[in-house]
């Protein structure tokens, strides 16, 4: 038999003594020492393998507490289960603070892969392909809105005129991408439910895509789906970056609907409904 109790046993080498379930085949599982670990099925092939590189390379500078990873397979990823606790401003603070610096670690490229991860990786339940480019407004172009946009059309949800919107989006990305800067060490998927607030009293990061990208990007999708507390780590992050002297390039409030496209392409293609409507009017915006 294969399921969490035993991957938990066979990734930490300490019997389980009990479990109880979380969504779909993952479960929190007790082990004998006392110990609580999140025993997670991946969604496809190579998701198990590549939320893993991501959590060792998003944690491997310590900026942003990342839960540790205890062992991985093909089926089943073993990580450390953080007790939930409640958001408060102090923990906004140095999340802002210590996400800013984390992105200031950089990355090889603009759609590399963490170290060991795949190329074809995952974000929730679609498949994301990392691939490096020389520079963002292509990077993004080809691997964060063409893919999805062509699979909504497939799909019935946009039409070719509603198609063209995002066309035109890709040709003018290189003028409505902002300064250029360096690629930076992305989670990649920090929506609200991501951002883990603790009982030890910080924020941690889990269930990452993470990649090489723009920061402004992961900046966006906290603000996509309500992150409690969100001026406070927005305040703390701009004060952080001026600090370690790359401050946030003008107009990048107005670039939020830019960077919110693949998240909402994203949802579009799994779920359909509104989210083709908030990908169009996105789209349209970043053009306004």
């Amino acid at each position: 038999m294969n399921g969490p109790r035993q991957a938990a046993e066979r990734h930490t080498g300490v019997r389980a003594t009990g479990d109880r379930p979380l969504s779909g085949d993952s479960a929190v599982v007790s082990l004998a020492d006392g110990r609580d670990v999140v025993v997670k099925r991946g969604s496809g092939p190579d998701a198990t393998v590549a939320e893993a590189a991501g959590l060792r390379w998003l944690g491997e500078s310590g900026d942003v507490p990342i839960p540790t990873v205890h062992g991985v397979d093909d089926d089943w990823l073993v990580i450390d289960h953080v007790p939930e606790g409640k958001p408060h401003v102090g923990a906004a603070e140095a999340f802002g603070r210590a996400l800013a610096t984390l992105h200031a670690r950089s990355a090889p490229a603009f759609g590399s892969a963490p170290p060991d991860g795949p190329a074809e990786a995952w974000i929730g339940l679609a498949r994301m392909r990392n691939e490096p480019h020389d520079d963002w407004p292509s990077f993004y172009t080809r691997c964060r809105v063409e893919p999805y946009v062509r699979q909504a059309v497939d799909r019935g949800l946009f039409s070719t005129s509603e198609a063209a919107v995002f066309d035109t989006v890709c040709t003018r990305l290189p003028e409505l991408a902002g300064t250029p800067e360096p690629p930076s060490r992305l989670h990649g998927d920090a929506w609200s439910g991501n951002v883990h607030w603790a009982s030890d009293g910080r924020v941690w990061l889990i269930d990452p895509a993470a990649h090489g990208g723009h920061r402004e990007t992961d900046l966006a999708m906290l603000r996509l789906f309500g992150t409690p507390l969100l001026d406070h780590v927005l305040g703390a992050y701009r004060e952080a970056a001026q600090d370690l002297g790359c401050p946030l390039t003008p107009g990048h409030e107005q670039r939020v609907p830019l960077h919110q496209l693949f998240p909402l392409l994203v949802h579009t293609v799994l779920f359909g409904g509104g989210y083709a409507r908030q990908a169009l009017t996105a789209a349209r915006a970043a053009l306004a």
